[in-house]
C-alpha cells in the first residue's frame, strides 16, 4: 500500500552525503522534497535518480520523485515548510547569506534546521533570520557518498535529535521527525539540543582531527595508550571550555564522559573514518574551524589553556594548506 503523502514540503540545501541521506528518508515517507545541488551532483540525480544503501537497507527513488535545483534563483513559485541546511560548516556564512536573499522560499511559519557539524552555526544564521525560526540537528549517523547520486549509511550511534538553542518549543518539528523516522533513520525532538551538540563536540574534537592526522579509523585510536592520552587531554580541555562558556552536557565531568566515550561511543563507530580526513583526501576545505577551532576561540575568550586542541588545530590547517582544492566537489 502506498504511503500517504505528507502535507508539508522540504527543501534540502546541500546535496552532499548528509543531505542525500536525509532526503532518502523523507522521500521514503512520501514527503514532497526538493534538493539544491551543485551541477555535478544535480546532473546524475536528474538522470539516474537517488540510491541509498548501507545498514538501513537499499532503496531507490527515480528522478520523478523529487525536484533538483542548482540555484535558488530557479525556484520562483514555491515555498517550503522546512529548509534543511546540510552544507559543511565552512559554508555556513555563505549559505545564510544566500538563503536570506531568498527568504520568501520559507513559509511565514516555516523553520530552518541546521544539519551541520560543529559549534556556532546557529549564531551565524541568527544574524540573518529570526531566532525563533532556527533549529539545530544533532546527527551521529555516518554517511558517505561513493557517487554523486548514491549515499551509503555506514554507522549509526543514536537517533537524530532536533531542537532550539534559543528556547523555542520543538513541537513544530514533530511531523518532520516522524517522516525522517518513517524513512529509516530514527529522529526525535529535544529541549536539550545544546547538551546534545556539546556531547557531539566532545566526541568530534577527540576523534576527528586526530583520526585525520594519523589516517586511522576511530576504533584504532582507542587501542593505543599514546592516542588515548591525546584524546583524554582533548576531552578535558573541551569540557573545561564548555563549562566556562556556560553550557552543560549529559555528563557531570570529563571522567564520566570518557567512560561513555570509550565503552559505548567509540565501539559503535569503530570503523568510521574522520570527515576531516575524507575532506583532506578529496581536496576540500575542512570543518576544523567549527570543531577544535570553535573550542580554541572560546578558550581564548575565557583565557583557558588548551594546548592539545591548539596543536591538532594547527596540524590540520598545515595539512590542508598542502593539498590542492577541488572546487567541483560538494
Amino acid at each position: 500500500m502506498a504511503a500517504k503523502q505528507q502535507d508539508f514540503s522540504v527543501l534540502i540545501y546541500g546535496a552532499g552525503a548528509v543531505g542525500l541521506g536525509i532526503a532518502s528518508c523523507l522521500l521514503k515517507a512520501d514527503t514532497p522534497t526538493a534538493l539544491l545541488a551543485r551541477p555535478h551532483t544535480a546532473g546524475p540525480l536528474r538522470q539516474e535518480g537517488l540510491f541509498r544503501k548501507g545498514i538501513f537497507g537499499e532503496v531507490f527513488f527515480p528522478a520523478s520523485a523529487f525536484r533538483v535545483y542548482e540555484s535558488l534563483e530557479e525556484i520562483s513559485d514555491r515555498q517550503y515548510d522546512f529548509i534543511l541546511v546540510c552544507t559543511k560548516s565552512s559554508d555556513t556564512l555563505a549559505s545564510a547569506k544566500n538563503l536570506s536573499s531568498h527568504s520568501a522560499l520559507l513559509k511565514p511559519n516555516g523553520q530552518i534546521i541546521l544539519f551541520q557539524n560543529g559549534w556556532g552555526n546557529a549564531e551565524i544564521f541568527a544574524n540573518f533570520f529570526p531566532k525563533e525560526t532556527i533549529y539545530n540537528a544533532r546527527v551521529i549517523t555516518g554517511f558517505i557518498r561513493p557517487k554523486p547520486n548514491v549515499v551509503e549509511i555506514t554507522v549509526h550511534a543514536d537517533a537524530v535529535h532536533i531542537g532550539s538553542l534559543f528556547g523555542k518549543s520543538p513541537e513544530p518539528l514533530i511531523p518532520l521527525c516522524q517522516a525522517v523516522s518513517a524513512g529509516g533513520i530514527p529522529c526525535q525532538t529535544t529541549t536539550k539540543i545544546g547538551e546534545d551538540l556539546w556531547a557531539k563536540m566532545l566526541y568530534n574534537c577527540a576523534l576527528n582531527p586526530l583520526g585525520a592526522v594519523l589516517d586511522l579509523p576511530y576504533g584504532k585510536l582507542a587501542e593505543h595508550p599514546s592516542t588515548r592520552y591525546i584524546m583524554d587531554r582533548v576531552i578535558e580541555e573541551t569540557f573545561e571550555v564548555m563549562l566556562a562558556d556556560g553550557y552543560r552536557t549529559h555528563w557531570k565531568n570529563a571522567e564520566d564522559f570518557k567512560s561513555a566515550f570509550y565503552n559505548q561511543m567509540v565501539p559503535s563507530t569503530a570503523a568510521h573514518r574522520s570527515s576531516t580526513l575524507q575532506d583532506l583526501k578529496a581536496g576540500k576545505k575542512t570543518e576544523i574551524d567549527a570543531l577544535t577551532g570553535a573550542v580554541l576561540q572560546l578558550a581564548q575568550k575565557h583565557q583557558r589553556p588548551v594546548p592539545c586542541i591548539a596543536v591538532l588545530y594547527q596540524l590540520i590547517h598545515f595539512i590542508e594548506s598542502q593539498r590542492n582544492r577541488n572546487p567541483q566537489n560538494d
